[in-house]
């Protein structure tokens, strides 16, 4: 038996959302994905810190909540580093997370067992036959008939090895047939460093994989407050006429850090602030900030709609950017000294569409800032005819805490308690630790392991996308990288570059002075 997903891919014409969300929901509630053949998932740079940190910790967290079946999967880590599975296990133990100290050693104990590794080269024929030899064996002794058997790639490497890894896999390590089985394959981000190189490794994992195959992760788009956005903008009525250029001033999605690189320095320096956090994951937010209603759920709609997003977004303003380094970030030996990568950037958008036309849409990100968050602000218009003299509180916001302390908040003006008619600016709260204590809010690694294995490409990012992104961005670099806009110093544990403050009230920000939101607490 396929999944529904699969099935979804092979009948375009099986479209309705009700039954979409039916089909899934009845997964979702058992926790198991019922399929035929067993799964095997393979961690490619398994030894990496990427793999220890993340991967491993998600598959345990889904074994430990029942979405991975003891009796089903098995899980292969693969790297050059000549390891033991033992020796694999007691490397990955210590990164499982606070849920392993708080299992019983058994529950560990059985999910460690599951964990085998395979010694061999990104670019070695041996090694990936080597790989497939241990899969088949575990497919053979798990009773699972042939081309129903379900692998599972998950490149935790550096992009450079994509080619030559998945040369591998295609001729060595498939699901030979498709009786309900498949073989999917998921890559970290950077997907290039501008247009040329993502197109470039588009092509080559193009002519390897079908689309359906390939599932390019980006961790923002699994996390509990993202995943809430298509709720909350078209499952509301009282958000639907307020979410255009009538009543929305502006928008902002920020991204801030309280640390800098911390050992980092090599590799940040190589893309940059822009390529590592607003490029993909601020753009991603976006796109589900500002598209259309979807047909439906289905994931290719969903897609759509990001993709007329981006090629209605005009190109970027030079005079719109502002570019920041903190001081002390060349001291890192790595670092060349005449660095001109940004630690910091704030960057203004302008969707050309019905919709927004007009709106500036400002994605800011910075490392060794005061603070650490990632939100969504959106800021309304002034009241017209303000009786109150409302204005000098500051605007209506309604913001959406993706990180640290989940919440969604509306800032308003209310009468100030007592016998004078004042008003404060104060707000409606939704904290999601104070109001659902008892959830469990996953890491956005377990979501998008799970949605590959059921087959959802709704979270991730699609080819098309993914070129549209470069074009907005590409010209920005190359300005950059040829020294047309360089980054202003500025102090570590600062708000950034004074000149970002000021290019905000320009497009048409209004700071809230003396207001601070304090999460809620019982």
């Amino acid at each position: 038996m396929s999944t529904v997903s699969d099935a979804f891919l092979r009948n375009d014409s099986f479209r309705s959302n009700s039954l979409r969300s039916e089909s899934f929901s009845d997964e979702k509630d058992t926790g198991i994905v019922q399929e035929v053949g067993c799964l095997s998932i393979i961690v490619l740079g398994a030894s990496g810190d990427l793999a220890k940190k993340k991967t491993f910790p998600a598959l345990f967290h889904l074994f430990k909540q029942g979405f991975l079946q003891e009796n089903d999967v098995h899980i292969f880590g693969y790297a050059r580093s000549k390891l033991s599975d033992e020796d694999l296990r007691e490397r990955i133990c210590g990164y499982l997370g606070q849920a392993a100290s708080t299992e019983p050693t058994e529950v560990l104990s059985r999910f460690l067992q599951l964990i085998q590794y395979v010694s061999g080269s990104y670019d070695s024929e041996g090694g990936f036959q080597l790989l497939n030899k241990q899969i088949s064996e575990h497919e053979i002794s798990k009773r699972s008939e042939p081309g129903t058997s379900r692998r599972l790639f998950y490149l935790a490497l550096p992009p450079s090895v994509y080619p030559s890894v998945c040369k591998m896999i295609r001729r060595y390590c498939m699901n030979q047939s498709d009786l309900g089985g498949w073989t999917r394959i998921v890559v970290e981000k950077p997907f290039g460093k501008d247009l040329k190189t993502a197109e470039d490794l588009s092509s080559q994992l193009g002519e390897l994989f079908d689309e359906k195959e390939l599932y390019r992760i980006d961790h923002y788009l699994g996390k509990e407050l993202v995943q809430n956005l298509l709720v909350l903008r078209f499952a509301n009525r009282l958000f639907l006429p307020l979410w255009n250029r009538d009543n929305i001033d502006n928008i902002q999605i920020v991204f801030r850090e309280d640390f800098g690189t911390e050992g980092r320095g090599g590799y940040f320096d190589e893309y940059g602030i822009i390529r590592d956090i607003i490029q993909n994951h601020l753009l991603q937010v976006l796109c589900l900030v500002a598209m259309e209603k979807p047909v439906s759920l289905y994931p290719e709609h969903i897609r759509d709609e990001k993709v007329k997003v981006l090629q209605s977004v005009i190109p970027i303003k030079l005079e719109e950017v502002v570019l920041g380094q903190y001081e002390g970030y060349k001291d890192d030996p790595t670092v060349s000294d005449s660095s001109n990568t940004p630690t910091f950037a704030t960057i203004v958008f302008h969707i050309y569409n019905e919709r927004w036309e007009g709106v500036p849409f400002i994605l800011k990100a910075g490392k060794a800032l005061n603070s650490r968050k990632a939100e969504i602000r959106i800021q309304f218009k002034d009241v017209p005819g303000d009786i109150f003299e409302s204005k000098r509180h500051g605007r209506n916001e309604f913001v959406i805490r993706l990180q640290p302390s989940e919440a969604m908040y509306m800032k308003l003006t209310v009468k100030k308690p007592g016998l004078e008619m004042s008003t404060i600016q104060s707000e409606l709260d939704l904290s999601y630790g104070l109001r659902y204590q008892d959830a469990n809010i996953p890491e956005a690694y377990e979501r998008l392991i799970l949605d590959t294995i059921r087959g959802d490409q709704q979270h991730f990012v699609r080819r098309d996308e993914l070129r549209v992104a470069w074009e907005i961005f590409t010209p920005l670099l190359n300005s950059i990288e040829e020294g047309k806009l360089r980054p202003i110093m500025y102090k570590p544990g600062s708000r950034g570059p004074a000149e970002a403050d000021e290019l905000l009230a320009k497009v048409g920000y209004v700071q809230t002075h003396g207001y601070i939101w304090i999460p809620a607490t019982l």
